[in-house]
This record gives C-alpha cells, structure tokens and sequence, in this order.
C-alpha cells in the first residue's frame, strides 16, 4: 500500500512538474524568503533555511535567484511580506487533508482554497479537527538501487526513525531537528538522496481501493498544488500500488 509520499514520487519521475517548472520555482523561492525572514540568512544557524535552500538546489533553482531570495528574507532587499496559514480539510471518502500556505493575502488565499474543495466534493474543516492526524517529521527519499544495508549502516548512527520501502524508492523518515545531520551523513558515506523535505506523515490512513475513488481524491490534491499560494498540501489516503500504477499510466 502507499500513501501521498509515494504519488508525489511518482509525479516527480515523470517529470509531471516540468510543464509547470515557473509555478514550482515561484513555490520554492517563497520558502526559502520566509525561512530566511523567520531565522535569518546563516544557512548554518537557521536549519529550516537551509533545508529549503537545498530543496531549491536539488529542483535546480538558479543560485543567484536563491540568494536574493534569501536577501528579500532578511531585509537587505525589498520583498513581500508572507505568512504562513494552515487550512484542514477534507477530500472525498473521507481523506484528510492537512493545507500549508505562504501568502500576501489571508482573504485571497482563503476564498480560493475554500472554493477548490466545495467544487471538486470536498470541504473546509474546523482548525484542529484535521491536524491531529498528521505528524512533522523529516523525510529523505533514496533510490531503490542503494542496498539497503547500506542506507541502515549510515541511518542509524544518525537519528533515522524508519526506512519504508516504496517500490522505486526508500522513505526513510527522521525527526525535524535531525534531517540535515541525517542527510549530510549519507552524502559523506555517498548514498545520494533525491530528496530531503520537512513534511507531514499521517499518523492513520483511509485506504482507497479503486481507480475512480484514487482519481477523486488526486484530481483535487492536484487542484489545490496549483494553487499559487499554496506551498504543501498533505494526505492521509493509502492507495495499491497497482492502482497507483494505473493512474500514473505506468
């Protein structure tokens, strides 16, 4: 079974990004400027920024649009002044969905998250009737290739919690405080992550076992990753791989 890690994966091999490679960018930019504002611009002092500033390195964001984002951040150029608002949902059958934004505008943002759920079957929720389900934790993902023996020798001197294998990939999750330690201990022993991420995990899942119920619910996930303001959106749907397969047209 897998869940919104392994779809987001998925998307990400395909290259299902690369047509919108502008909006992913804008995305990556904006949150590598708020961590710098809310920790500074030492990227050794302010790890938040510094994951994101990897983040943005490992989708190939220029560095020099990096740095001035990093400078709008702390001040030394002008910027937009965003913040972060958080809006629990729910998708079809039930899958909760757990909305990370950055933005300008509180009203804007609101209207078109609220609307993107009512359109497409799913709804607004109360603050907290949502985010008990979900759980901060790091995340790096790793290619299957690596041996796994490999991946444990490394992970467990340094704070990895588990390693779940995901068909084409390795999930191997670790508290916030430890993902850049974690990571840089892999690249100095040379097991090369693809990814590294700050994310949420859903702490129980509402399985989806067929095509059309998965469709429903990735169709709005997709709708609501458009969205400009939009930073994450998180789910706690566990789908077959099969039907994953599928959708993927793999």
């Amino acid at each position: 079974m897998s869940g919104h890690s392994k779809w987001a994966t998925i998307k990400h091999k395909k290259g299902a990004a690369d047509k919108k490679r502008g909006k992913l960018f804008a995305k990556l930019i904006k949150q590598v400027e708020v961590a710098a504002r809310q920790g500074g611009g030492d990227l050794d002092a302010n790890p938040t920024l510094r994951t994101m500033y990897q983040k943005a390195r490992d989708n190939s964001v220029p560095l020099d649009t990096i740095e001035r984002a990093i400078k709008r951040g702390t001040g030394e150029l002008e910027g937009v002044n965003y913040e972060d608002v958080t809006y629990e949902g729910y998708a079809p059958n039930g899958v909760a969905l757990y909305i990370e934004t950055l933005t300008d505008n509180r009203n804007r943002t609101g209207s078109e998250v609220r609307s993107t759920l009512s359109k497409n079957g799913g709804s607004l929720a109360e603050p907290g009737s949502v985010a008990w389900q979900f759980e901060r934790k790091g995340v790096i993902v790793l290619d299957k290739e690596i041996d796994e023996d490999s991946i444990m020798l490394v992970a467990l001197e340094n704070g990895a919690e588990d390693l779940v294998d995901e068909g084409d990939t390795w999930r191997l999750t670790c508290d916030t405080a430890d993902l850049n330690s974690l990571r840089d201990a892999l690249d100095a022993s040379e097991v090369p992550s693809v990814s590294a991420d700050l994310t949420f995990i859903p702490t129980q899942v509402v399985p989806l076992e067929d095509s059309s119920s998965a469709k429903q619910v990735l169709a709005l996930i997709d709708l609501l990753d458009e969205l400009d303001d939009v930073d994450s959106v998180h789910a706690n749907f566990d789908i077959p791989d099969s039907v994953l397969q599928e959708l993927a047209g793999l």
